[in-house]
């Protein structure tokens, strides 16, 4: 087809194609009952007149975490106003200002101006309010491991959950959400004593789950019979392999742009495979942009090397190189096989066999190509 075809052709596969967007909302939410529930127990007290009971939200990357509580969250709104949700994406908001701009934004509608207004006076605007109005707080802080990374973690978690302390009567919690079971030490011991969380964990879907979540989202965002159960198959399994649901809800809208650059009114098995050719290099760039300036060294060390690493090894040469702790680098090294960029195999040699080969999981070209 001629780019103008492409632009006006008025023909569509699709039938809604922001079911494929990221923030989008399924109005199935299947799988995580059990979850939901355990949140909902944690703020079953704040609508008694009682304080919510904080929690961690614990799970891997694209295990429905975020969407789990914005549901939760919905749904205490819809049947209590006496208390407030307020979801905040780290990523995003890494400041005490930047955090209870959002709060406030929450409870009045609108930003406190960005200059010219301190932080104290907008701290105490928002508690009053709390307190005056007698409603509960609860702040899901998403991706918190970014608080970690600007060090603004702690002041931000006794903030909120110490306010009562200024404020007698007022209620607040916290739902941290996040992948490191290693956090909470990492919070001060005042902030420890107040957060004492229970943990809520999200297991990874199994294939069955997310082949059923896929078919689901393709029914809300295609027309009947786009796509067969054939090619769900084939990209509920890649999805399976790479540990993400992202990515195969995001390789049904690549198979379905790339089915209309076709002029076909299917998906066929073909565009699966170039779907994901397209989809990887992409989602590589946008990990890479993600990392923190340690773990972007750390991978960098790795992808410089012409010899195999092994776990102590790498460790002697990146301390030196970013004058960091062996435990710094052993959760830095951990992030990177999180996020699949490595791959590290016990060699059964070192210390208590525990020495790791550290392996690249893509070229030294793709991740230049990615920006590294």
């Amino acid at each position: 087809m001629a780019i103008e075809d492409i632009l006006m052709f008025d023909e569509t596969v699709f039938q809604n194609i922001n079911a494929f967007n990221p923030d989008y909302m399924p109005a199935n939410y299947n799988f995580r009952d059990s979850q939901m529930e355990g949140m909902a127990m944690s703020i079953r007290p704040a609508m008694r007149g009682g304080r919510p009971t904080n929690s961690v939200v614990l799970g891997s990357c694209a295990t429905g975490k975020t969407t789990a509580v914005k549901k939760v969250f919905e749904l205490v709104e819809r049947n209590s106003d006496k208390v407030i949700c307020c979801y905040i994406n780290c990523q995003l908001h890494t400041t005490r200002f930047g955090i209870f701009s959002q709060i406030h934004k929450k409870i009045f509608g609108h930003q406190p101006p960005e200059t010219g207004v301190p932080f104290s006076r907008v701290y105490e605007k928002v508690i009053k309010h709390l307190v005056s109005e007698d409603k509960a707080l609860i702040v899901a802080l998403d991706d918190v491991d970014y608080l970690f990374q600007s060090q603004n973690a702690n002041k931000v978690f006794y903030d909120i959950l110490r306010a009562y302390e200024e404020f007698p009567g007022v209620r607040t919690g916290i739902f941290a959400i996040l992948s490191d079971l290693e956090f909470r030490y990492a919070l001060d011991k005042n902030v420890n004593t107040v957060f004492i969380p229970q943990d809520i964990v999200f297991q990874p879907y199994t294939y069955t789950e997310i082949f059923s979540i896929l078919s689901d989202r393709a029914k809300a965002g295609f027309f009947p019979n786009v796509i067969s159960d054939e090619v769900l198959e084939e990209i509920a399994m890649h999805t399976l392999e790479v540990g993400d649901l992202r990515v195969g809800i995001d390789l049904l809208r690549v198979c379905g742009n790339i089915a209309e650059a076709n002029a076909s009114k299917t998906i066929k098995l073909e565009y699966v495979e170039e779907a994901i050719a397209k989809q990887g290099s992409i989602n590589l760039t946008n990990i890479i942009s993600s990392l923190s300036d340690v773990e972007r060294t750390l991978l960098q060390v790795i992808v410089d090397s012409d010899e195999v690493y092994t776990s102590g090894e790498l460790s002697k040469q990146f301390k030196e190189q970013a004058g960091v702790s062996y435990a710094t680098f052993n959760r830095t090294l951990e992030k990177l096989e999180f996020l699949r960029l490595v791959d590290t195999n016990f060699t059964g040699k070192g210390v208590r066999g525990n020495s790791r080969e550290i392996i690249l999981r893509f070229s030294r070209e793709d991740f230049e190509k990615a920006g590294l």
